[in-house]
């Protein structure tokens, strides 16, 4: 159960804690200055609502994507090195339209807006379908003080803009439901996804060459299939950070080769980037440094 001291979280791990044996993991991204006090409290809140065992983990945030990408990328990791099994996040529906939006605003293809999944193994997300409001009176009704995230009001963040402005102009404007039906609209989105991901991998086995693809196959499978097959191949070279730009770019060196040269996408590895290529009647990946 990962666990902030937040409404939210403090929320679902009162629930989880009554139900079943459960591990809090606090982790501790020493941005603030009082952030060590804020942990210890949750870990003791922890404790007194029945969890078998909580622990702080203290977490180095980098630069990479800006703070609140640094935030969540050191976070994830901790949680993921911690865990013991499935890990509880306390995402809620206001979340999940967040996220729609940011993914919106990105242009980065319908995987992004899709947003989050109730279940990514080993992430559970219980509360996608219960707004924020549910639980902070969740939180009074059981006589929990939550700790204040001050990021969270903080117009620095683009989130906390979202949450703060862009969300109540919506329901304003739009005349309510906005949240929801954002969370719908992920909700849909997130099943073609899916139903297009199992039909990428039916055709990846006849599209493979070696460690490339073979162009003249590729070239016959339906658009959003290729793009995905495409996507895919390139996870599985070691692609991090992929674009629907990008995804596009390597599709054109299928669907509208003249010769040009390799597209770049960022790599796992740090100090290098990998190249896109096609060679030969195939598509392949070099490293190259940066």
């Amino acid at each position: 159960m990962a666990l902030s001291g937040g409404p939210d979280s403090l929320a679902l791990t009162a629930v989880a804690a009554a139900l079943r044996p459960t591990t809090a993991c606090i982790v501790d991204h020493g941005l603030q200055p009082d952030s060590a006090a804020v942990a210890e409290t949750a870990r003791a809140q922890a404790v007194a609502l029945g969890c078998v065992d909580a622990q702080v983990v203290c977490v180095r945030v980098g630069n990479q994507g800006g703070p609140e990408a640094a935030a969540r990328a050191a976070r994830y990791a901790a949680l993921g090195a911690y865990r013991g099994g499935p890990v509880l996040l306390a995402h809620t529906l206001d979340d999940q339209a967040e996220t729609v939006l940011l993914g919106l605003g990105r242009g980065s293809g319908a995987r992004s807006i899709a947003g989050m999944r109730p279940y990514d193994r080993p992430w559970c997300r219980p509360l996608l379908g219960v707004r924020r409001t549910t639980t902070h009176a969740a939180c009074r009704e059981l006589g929990l003080t939550a700790w204040q995230d001050p990021h969270n009001s903080d117009r620095r963040f683009t989130r906390s803009r979202l949450r703060l402005e862009v969300l109540p102009l919506l329901e304003d404007v739009l005349g309510g439901g906005v949240a929801e039906a954002l969370a719908r609209t992920a909700t849909a989105l997130r099943e073609d996804t899916e139903f297009i991901d199992a039909l990428a991998a039916q055709a990846l086995p006849d599209t493979t060459a070696g460690t490339g693809l073979q162009v003249q196959a590729l070239a016959g499978v339906p658009d959003p299939v290729r793009r995905r097959v495409i996507r895919g191949w390139l996870l599985a070279g070691g692609a991090t950070g992929l674009t629907d730009k990008q995804i596009r770019g390597v599709d054109t060196l299928v669907t509208a080769w003249r010769g040009q040269g390799g597209v770049a996408v960022g790599s796992a590895l740090r100090g290098e980037r990998l190249i896109a290529e096609r060679r030969d009647g195939a598509l392949s990946m070099r490293r190259e440094p940066v």
